[in-house]
């Protein structure tokens, strides 16, 4: 076995490009593992673990660029270096013949120069970067969608209060998802446009609801994320109350929708008074608050009621309908099959927003649940990488994510642990959710069908897709390709939730 290792000064690749590219050099026949990141310290962390941290590595810095390679001999070696060099030497391709490219822009004002009419701008940097990028922004005139994470509360709350002075809004820090004017943002799906206008202080809780409003037959005005701190007291829920203005000025939004983890006390003050100012419908769900609607799916559909005219009321008796269908096949299943030798749900997510959802709905299904993000009377896991008893693990969470990309995005590490819980014997029932979308993983059934062929004749394993037809994933395609790996479909995280919620419970009623 031969490890060796090449370095890149000054040369920087975002962390997506360095995970597709160490994807393809693990593919090359006799390589056992490839890394390819760039030398922060997390990431030489990650390498030390790896055992791929080696001594010319020691010494780069944030801006280097790091190539490790574990393989079976030289010629493997060699082969994978070929192909790094290929992968990541690949230019633009050229203009075309006698057009006149124009200078890529080096900073905002020259971008803004370049292109006439803008008023967003999207910032994606380091974090220590992002704060000052965000100022030249709205120097410029411009709304901000901060992607960014790691900027302080102070530039957050800075750069906040700046914005509204000036009529903009931040959205962000650590804002993954928005639609604005039908236009996909980062993380988000392809729904139509329409009357509902939707507030969120979470990513994949926006991107479910936007996504039930379109496969219930209406459409988006706009989705406006605000970033999950916005609605805690040391910011004020600034963005979030401006988004707010925003909708229920516009014409085009008819039933205003607010998405997000239960806001601190001030900021709930705030909101509240500002709602009983709005004419318009507005539906809040608020995730372990307590209050009604409780679900992404049961506050989507209100919402859609609104719009259509139609009774919200309704909604909740159709939901405990079908929650009472979910607890039928769930016995059903449990009955044709012989029960797994375990006991326990794993729940192993991708998405902050489900994480949170899931434990709402489990939590009067099943006894005591563990999680790393602990909502409610949830308890804390003691080990974040080992699962207890009926768990629910965010994949999302910094811990998981230092060196690698999202797990909505890589499924690499979420994979091992699919496996990991299957060769369980405490395991009982898997749950997975799956985000489909711009920004998310464009082939997970070539991802999981594989991994879903073995572990599904082990244990039950349940997968809620979040997504519509017109995403770049084809949504009922591969729905149907995880169903004949042996998987249980279903098309929200709420459902999903309740059929493996039930499943868990029918489970352990069958040993008794």
């Amino acid at each position: 076995m031969n490890i060796a290792g090449r370095t890149k000064q000054g040369f920087y690749f975002d962390s997506v490009t360095l995970m597709r590219v160490g994807k393809e050099l693990s593919a090359v026949p006799g390589v056992i593992e490839a890394s390819v990141v760039m030398a922060t310290d997390a990431n030489k962390s990650i390498l030390d673990m790896s055992g791929l941290l080696l001594d010319e590595f020691k010494k780069c810095g944030d801006q280097d660029l790091c190539v490790a390679v574990k393989a079976k001999d030289q010629t493997a070696l060699d082969a994978a270096f070929a192909k790094a060099d290929e992968l990541l030497s690949k230019k633009k391709k050229p203009a075309a013949a006698g057009a006149a490219a124009a200078p890529s822009p080096r900073d905002i004002p020259g971008a803004v120069a370049q292109l006439e009419g803008a008023n967003m701008a999207i910032i994606s940097v380091a974090g220590r970067y992002a704060a000052r990028e965000a100022r030249k922004a709205l120097e410029a005139g411009l709304n901000v969608m901060l992607f960014s994470d790691n900027v302080s509360l102070e530039d957050e709350l800075e750069l906040k209060k700046e914005a509204h002075k000036k009529g903009l809004i931040v959205m962000g820090p650590d804002c993954g998802t928005s639609i604005i004017n039908g236009v996909p943002l980062c993380f988000a799906n392809v729904v139509p446009q329409g009357p509902i206008g939707v507030v969120g202080a979470s990513g994949t809780g926006t991107q479910e609801v936007t996504c039930v409003v379109a496969n219930a037959g209406s459409g988006i005005s706009q989705a406006i994320g605000t970033g999950g701190r916005d609605v805690k007291d040391s910011i004020g829920g600034i963005s979030f109350l401006d988004a707010l203005d925003a909708l229920a000025a516009d014409d085009a939004t008819k039933v205003i929708l607010l998405v997000s983890k239960p806001p601190q006390p001030g900021v709930m003050k705030k909101i509240d008074a500002r709602i009983k100012k709005i004419k318009k419908p507005v539906v809040k769900v608020l995730l372990g608050s307590g209050e009604a609607p409780k679900t992404l799916e049961h506050a989507a559909l209100m919402a859609v009621a609104y719009a259509k005219g139609e009774d919200p009321a309704a909604v909740g008796p159709a939901q405990e309908l079908r929650n009472a269908e979910l607890a039928a096949l769930a016995q059903k299943i449990v009955s044709r099959k012989k029960a797994p030798q375990g006991r326990y749900l794993r729940g192993l997510f991708s998405g902050g927003s489900f994480v949170a959802e899931a434990q709402v709905i489990l939590a009067p299904i099943l006894r005591t649940l563990y999680s790393n993000a602990p909502l409610g009377d949830s308890k804390p896991m003691k080990n974040d990488w080992k699962p207890e008893r009926n768990c629910i693990i965010d994949l999302g969470e910094d811990e998981f994510t230092r060196g690698r990309a999202h797990p909505m995005i890589d499924f690499t590490l979420r994979n091992k642990m699919i496996q990991e819980v299957a060769d369980d014997p405490e395991t009982a029932v898997i749950l997975l959710d799956l985000v489909l979308g711009y920004g998310s993983n464009l082939d997970p059934a070539a991802e999981w069908v594989p991994i879903l062929k073995t572990v599904t004749k082990k244990v039950p394993v349940v997968v809620g897709i979040t997504g519509t037809d017109a995403d770049p994933q084809p949504r009922l395609a591969i729905a149907e390709a995880l169903r004949k790996a042996g998987a249980l479909v279903e098309f929200t995280n709420g459902a999903a939730c309740r059929l493996a919620g039930h499943l868990t419970a029918e489970i352990v009623k069958s040993k008794r």
